[in-house]
């Protein structure tokens, strides 16, 4: 067997992957494979929509807005719609939710019920779009309470509760990142086959890293640790952290997960002063807790610069918090200098 043969015939392909790792759980069932399924199956649609943008006319804004007041691309509306139909068949879910639509989307009576919640992201990123940035789609998934119609308050529960979340990351190639709570792997899309294949297994974040990303514009609006921490890094080696620092900043939280999961550093989107009510810009449900339980099972840390994410109490399914996460040392940094400035308050 020559070597090209030889590294075809050990490629893994998800589905494989998946019941390869549920052979180690005895109380395990086939609907959370179907389930995933799904999902993967509406974010292939959802590349190959991505992927043919201007060719097909999707690029642009519609003529709408979303439940946060944003005005939303076509294929916001597009992709979120290709997400509720694969879903809403799959025959596993008791309920989702979006963050697009205002409240919770219940199953159709005319389709079989599951045990589970998901909570989308359909397209992360899209303001992105129309300049062939890359984009894409962030889930999480909660088990629903056993027989119970679900409500807008089984939704709610803590970010450390759920029992998979991942993202695909639609640019150069199309990119799973995948935990169900025994570390994170990475699968890219064969077009050929149209099968995700594992390509990155059992991904570590570094503890240490000089990279930082955050927004500089907003600098002016900062709490004073935020403004400490970033002072120092671009203070470099005539500073007090002793090494220079480089800057990041793409504006697609997937993108900029994803270079932290490769390369370690830091993502800071930090609270601000410009409008007390609303204490941050990312969503808790749809971005931040799926994200914090990809990360942290990388070996990173994901806070709101005060509070482990995971460990907050949602108060609706569009609440809105600070972000920040990746490398351990730089996170608990950040923390650090939250918590001795607000002890001097």
């Amino acid at each position: 067997m020559n070597s090209e043969a030889k590294f075809l015939s050990d490629q893994v392909t998800l589905s494989q992957f998946i019941i390869e790792q549920q052979r180690h759980l005895p109380d395990a069932s086939g609907s959370f494979t179907l389930l995933l399924n799904n999902i993967v199956t509406a974010c292939k649609q959802i590349s190959h929509r991505v992927n043919r943008g201007a060719l097909t006319g999707v690029l642009g804004n519609a003529e709408s807005e979303n439940v946060q007041g944003e005005v939303q691309k076509k294929l916001d509306i597009i992709t979120n719609d290709i997400m509720i139909n694969a879903l809403s068949r799959s025959g596993q879910l008791a309920g989702m939710a979006s963050e697009e639509n205002p409240d919770p989307v219940s199953i159709p009576e005319h389709y079989s019920r599951g045990k589970y919640l998901v909570l989308f992201d359909p397209l992360d990123g899209s303001s992105n779009i129309d300049i062939n940035m890359t984009v894409g789609t962030i889930f999480s998934i909660l088990r629903n309470p056993e027989g119970v119609e679900p409500a807008t308050a089984d939704f709610l529960i803590e970010g450390r509760e759920q029992i998979g979340a991942g993202f695909v990351l639609y640019g150069p190639s199309t990119l799973l990142i995948l935990t169900t709570g025994n570390g994170v792997n990475g699968f890219t899309l064969d077009q050929e086959i149209g099968e995700f294949i594992l390509t990155h297994p059992d991904i570590r974040i570094p503890e240490k890293s000089n990279e930082f990303a955050i927004n500089m514009s907003n600098q002016r609006f900062w709490e004073a640790p935020v403004k400490r921490y970033i002072d120092e890094c671009v203070a470099g080696v005539d500073g007090p952290r002793g090494e220079n620092f480089n800057m990041r900043w793409i504006a697609s939280l997937v993108a900029e997960v994803y270079r932290i999961l490769t390369r370690g550093g830091v993502f800071l989107y930090p609270y601000d002063i410009r409008d007390p009510s609303k204490p941050g810009r990312l969503r808790l449900m749809y971005e931040a807790n799926p994200i914090a339980f990809i990360v942290e099972q990388a070996g990173g840390l994901c806070s709101n610069g005060r509070e482990r994410i995971m460990d907050l109490k949602p108060s609706h399914i569009h609440q809105r918090v600070p972000l920040v996460l990746g490398s351990k040392n730089e996170v608990e940094r950040i923390v650090r200098y939250h918590h001795q400035f607000d002890s001097q308050v």
